[in-house]
């Protein structure tokens, strides 16, 4: 779903478009010939919601070709297919500290360092079902086109232009296949992965794609489960420690969104439980990322308080009130008890702050009713701590438990006890 026109934060992307038009450093990608030929100027940002709204702003159409920003994708589906323990053997989790293209793999086992650099991604694409590059590449380009919920072309011109230049990533092809962790022939692995970069985007798909990070692995406007809740967590760490390749230290610090990048020129970053940016900007730093897509997630983290350890204050107790049911009341209870109202988002800080508090008034002078009428969520771990109460917490001399829960919208996931 597009925002409406009146839109506030397109508004705020605009602006800070804006204010990094300016920059004219950088150059775009000249090692696979057809990126040379890309328009430097372009420059596009859009923002997609986890409820499924999307802003943009600039050049959000515009498109070009996915490059490295496919490989937190193709992880997450190599993890769902396989499983972590199955994959952990072919590549490692761990930052390189090096560039995108380096010989980087761990000298015991000849795994990859990470999944984010080319060596660990075309092996993640060798690992997709199929005996051949084009069945591994269908694999790819349905898991994709799932994240960005629609139907993706691939930039032939490009494509070819990538495999007829690509001795470097066959190399590292051919070393990982000697260490034993390679998954196909090293021709069908490395043309998946050449077709797998030349897919081609928009800023608003990258913000989708990432946004169904975002929502623990569902597409937030199609609402089709695209990875498991496992993998949308722990692709989503790679990207914080790996994806913005020997940058990614100082990425965090200043930035403070997992993110990965293209030498295509976009960026796809991440604010888990929130919503997912798509950048686009062709002129490349030394490192192989966006100049003006990193000055963009920068100054939008900076304006909007976005860096995913900002301290945002004391929150909201979920505590809403206390009270004392007294004889002859019609809202339920016995004389004596204590009812407890809770509001909000109750996660494991949110049970704990409850649970501290109010222990002092579990005793045998009444029963403790927790009312979850007012919460909007529990978080699993806090759940199963809350559905316990009632059988962990003792009975009183009349034979109730020292601890109720009232629950009518069940968000504890259970029946109201």
């Amino acid at each position: 779903m597009a925002a409406a026109l009146g839109d506030p934060v397109r508004h705020a992307l605009e602006a800070v478009l804006d204010a990094v038009r300016d920059r004219t450093d950088g150059a775009v990608a000249d090692y696979i010939p057809e990126l040379a030929k890309v328009e430097p100027e372009q420059l596009g940002a859009a923002l997609a919601s986890t409820h499924g709204v999307v802003h943009e702003a600039g050049d959000c159409d515009a498109e070009f070709t996915i490059q490295s920003v496919s490989k937190p994708f193709v992880f997450a589906l190599a993890v769902d297919a396989l499983g972590l323990d199955e994959v952990r053997r072919h590549v490692d989790l761990e930052p390189s500290g090096e560039p995108f293209n380096a010989i980087s793999l761990d000298e015991a086992s000849g795994r990859p360092r990470n999944p984010m650099i080319n060596a660990g991604a075309i092996v993640m694409t060798s690992l997709m079902p199929g005996d051949t590059a084009d069945e591994k590449f269908a694999v790819v380009l349905a898991g994709i086109e799932r994240f960005a919920g629609r139907d993706l072309p691939v930039n032939e011109e490009v494509y070819s232009s990538e495999a007829s230049t690509g001795d470097r990533n066959r190399a590292l092809a051919y070393l990982t296949r000697s260490a034993g962790t390679l998954g196909a022939a090293v021709e069908v692995a490395t043309l998946a992965y050449f077709r797998q970069c030349s897919i081609s985007v928009n800023a608003r798909d990258l913000a989708i794609m990432a946004a169904t990070f975002a929502t623990g692995g569902v597409n937030p406007l199609t609402r089709e489960r695209v990875i498991s809740e496992d993998a949308a967590r722990w692709t989503t760490a790679v990207m914080t420690s790996c994806g913005m390749y020997d940058e990614s230290g100082d990425w965090m610090v200043r930035v403070g969104l997992p993110a990965k990048s293209g030498v295509g020129g976009g960026i796809a970053a991440v604010q888990p439980g929130q919503f997912g940016i798509g950048t686009f900007s062709p002129r490349l730093d030394a490192r192989g990322n966006s100049v003006r897509g990193v000055a963009t997630l920068e100054l939008l983290s900076e304006r909007h308080g976005l860096h995913m350890l900002q301290h945002h204050g004391a929150p909201l107790s979920p505590i809403a009130s206390l009270s004392r049911v007294e004889a002859g009341d019609a809202d339920g209870g016995s004389d004596g008890d204590t009812v407890v109202a809770l509001r909000g988002e109750i996660l494991f800080s949110e049970a704990e702050e409850i649970l501290t508090r109010l222990a002092p008034l579990v005793g045998d002078r009444g029963c403790l009713v927790l009312d979850f009428t007012a919460v909007t969520r529990v978080a699993a771990g806090a759940r199963t701590i809350f559905s316990a109460l009632p059988d962990t917490m003792g009975r009183l001399a009349d034979g109730r438990s020292r601890v109720a829960v009232h629950d009518p919208d069940q968000v504890l996931g259970a029946a109201e006890r």
